[in-house]
C-alpha cells in the first residue's frame, strides 16, 4: 500500500511477519482420533454391575435387557443406559423416627415432622405415637423400575396406610400391650398383597414395631392406668394360684371319701352275702345230720375260744369236793368236761 504527501496516503509497502505453523504428521492425527474415540468407548461403552445388583439396559429409554454382576459392554454416547437395582440387599425404611448414626450406640435424628407420621388414632379413639420399621427386599427389578412411577414413595404411602388401618382397628392398650405382635403381622400380610396388586416388584420381608408409646401429654396418666392394671393381674394371678392349690385337693379328698365309702359298701355286702350262704350252709347240714353239726359246731366255738382262755383244767363233771385241792389262782378257770376228755 502507499501513502501519498498531502493526501494523507501511503506509497510504501508494510512487510507482515508469516507465522510457520509445524507440520503434524498424518499419522499422528488419525492416532490422536482414534484414541480419543478408544477413550470414549471405554468411558462409556463398559460398565460394571456389582455382586449384590442387577442391570437394567435401556436403549433410548426403552428396555432391552438385564445383565448379572460382573463387567459388561453397551452401546456407548449415551445410545444404550444401564440402571443397576440392589436386588439381593435388604432395604428398610422407617417410619416416626430417623437413624442419624447406626452403630453400637445407634443415634437417631430428632425433628417434629416425624412425629406426625408417628401419631396415629386407635380404634377407641385415643391417640398412640408408633414408629416402625418395615425391611423389604426388590425381587422383580423390571417391576420396581417401570410399573409404578416413584415407586418407593409409592410404597412408603402404602405403609404408612396400612399401619393406620391395621391400628385404627384396635385398642390402644392392645396396640401397646398384647397386640403389637399381631398388628405387625398384620401389617406385612396386607402390605405385601398391596405391592403384589400394584406390581412393585418388592417383596416385604419383616415390619417390626420400633417404639409405641402414648402421647407425652398423657403419658403420666397413662403409667397409672398401667399400673393399676398390672396390680389387678397380680391379684388375679395370686388368687387363681391359691385355687389352683385348694379346689384340686378338695376334689381329691372328696373323691378318696367316695372311694372309701364305696369300699366299705362292697366290703360289707361281700360279708354279708358270704354270710348269708355260711349259714344256709350250716342249715342244710345241720338238717342232714343235726348231732354231727351240733358236735361240729360246738368243736369250731372251743377252738376259737379257748386259746383266749389263760390255765385252764378240764375234769370230769362226776368227781366232787374237787375245787379245796385245786390252787385256783389268777388264770386259772375250771371248766366241766365230759367223761374221757384228758386235761391240760
Amino acid at each position: 500500500m502507499n501513502q501519498h504527501g498531502g493526501g494523507g496516503g501511503f506509497d510504501e509497502p508494510i512487510n507482515l511477519p508469516q507465522i510457520k505453523f509445524p507440520k503434524i504428521p498424518g499419522g499422528l492425527v488419525r492416532g490422536g482420533i482414534l484414541l480419543v474415540a478408544l477413550l470414549i468407548l471405554v468411558g462409556t461403552g463398559f460398565y460394571t454391575v456389582g455382586p449384590e445388583q442387577l442391570g437394567i439396559v435401556l436403549r433410548f429409554g426403552k428396555y432391552v435387557r438385564s445383565t448379572d454382576p460382573g463387567l459388561h459392554f453397551k452401546l456407548p454416547l449415551g445410545i444404550e443406559s444401564v440402571t443397576k437395582v440392589p436386588v439381593q440387599r435388604q432395604l428398610k425404611q422407617e417410619f416416626g423416627f430417623r437413624t442419624a448414626q447406626a452403630g453400637v450406640r445407634t443415634q437417631y435424628a430428632p425433628g417434629a415432622k416425624y412425629q406426625v407420621e408417628a401419631n396415629i388414632l386407635t380404634g377407641d379413639l385415643n391417640a398412640a405415637e408408633v414408629e416402625w420399621v418395615v425391611q423389604y427386599r426388590i425381587v422383580d427389578a423390571y417391576k420396581f423400575l417401570f410399573k409404578v412411577r416413584n415407586v418407593e414413595s409409592t410404597f412408603r404411602d402404602m405403609t404408612e396406610a396400612t399401619m393406620r388401618e391395621v391400628v385404627g382397628d384396635r385398642t390402644v392398650n392392645e396396640v401397646l400391650t398384647v397386640g403389637r405382635q399381631e398388628v405387625a403381622d398384620l401389617v406385612q400380610q396386607k402390605l405385601q398383597e398391596l405391592c403384589v396388586q400394584y406390581d412393585t416388584g418388592i417383596k416385604v420381608e419383616q415390619v417390626v414395631l420400633q417404639d409405641v408409646n402414648p402421647p407425652d401429654a398423657v403419658k403420666p396418666s397413662f403409667n397409672e392406668v398401667n399400673q393399676a392394671q398390672q396390680e389387678k393381674e397380680k391379684a388375679i394371678n395370686v388368687a387363681q394360684a391359691e385355687y389352683n392349690q385348694v379346689i384340686p385337693r378338695a376334689k381329691g379328698e372328696a373323691q378318696k371319701t367316695i372311694q372309701q365309702a364305696e369300699g366299705y359298701l362292697l366290703d360289707r355286702v361281700n360279708r354279708a352275702r358270704g354270710d348269708s350262704a355260711r349259714f344256709a350252709s350250716l342249715y342244710e347240714s345241720y338238717r342232714h345230720a343235726p348231732e354231727v353239726t351240733r358236735t361240729r359246731m360246738y368243736l369250731e366255738t372251743m377252738n376259737t375260744v379257748l386259746p383266749k382262755v389263760g390255765k385252764k383244767l378240764v375234769v370230769d363233771e362226776d368227781i366232787k369236793g374237787l375245787l379245796p385241792l385245786l390252787n385256783l389262782g389268777t388264770g386259772t378257770t375250771a371248766l366241766p368236761g365230759t367223761g374221757g376228755k384228758g386235761g391240760n
